[in-house]
Order: structure tokens, then sequence, then C-alpha cells
């Protein structure tokens, strides 16, 4: 199974499945992750694979001690629908 990498050169984390990749775009912010957009190509929509992105995003930033502050609609949902994930998300 893949995971979720970090591809600090482009500002964004990455996963990539099928041959296609899922991003999610951010800015550091000192230990903050802030997630404006997060993309899926076409042919990964309706397969689970922007959840499985964000699912590595927090483990990243849970592992490296950072807070995430999405702004992306998609984000923000899914750290919404997401209990377990609360504790790498900022209060604003």
């Amino acid at each position: 199974m893949s995971e979720t990498t970090d591809n600090e050169a482009a500002h964004r984390f990455e996963l990539t499945e099928e041959g296609f990749t899922a991003f999610a775009d951010y800015r550091r912010d000192g230990d903050r992750y802030k997630i404006p957009h997060v993309e899926a190509p076409p042919e990964l929509r309706g397969k689970g694979t922007a959840s499985r992105l964000m699912e590595g995003v927090v483990a990243l930033a849970r592992a490296r001690g950072f807070k995430i502050t999405p702004s992306c609609p998609y984000a923000v949902a899914w750290l919404r629908r997401h209990p377990e994930a609360q504790d790498v998300l900022t209060q604003t």
C-alpha cells in the first residue's frame, strides 16, 4: 500500500495510487501546516484516495508535533468527520 509523503520542494503532501498522485498543498508556519488545497485526479475520485491522503497528512503532522490549519473545504470537512484527528487541528 502507498503511503503519504512530504514533497518539501513542492510544498505538498502526496499519495500515489494506480499511477496517479493526489496531493495536499501546504504552507509551513512555525509548527503548523496550513492546508489551502487538496486534490485527487479524476481517475482516483470516489475511491477513498483523498481520505487516505488526509489520514497520512494527520499521521505526519502528529509524528512531527505539528498542527494543521485547513482552509480547503475538503480538508475542513474531512477533519470534522474524523474526531480521532482533532489533536492535530489548530483551534482558531
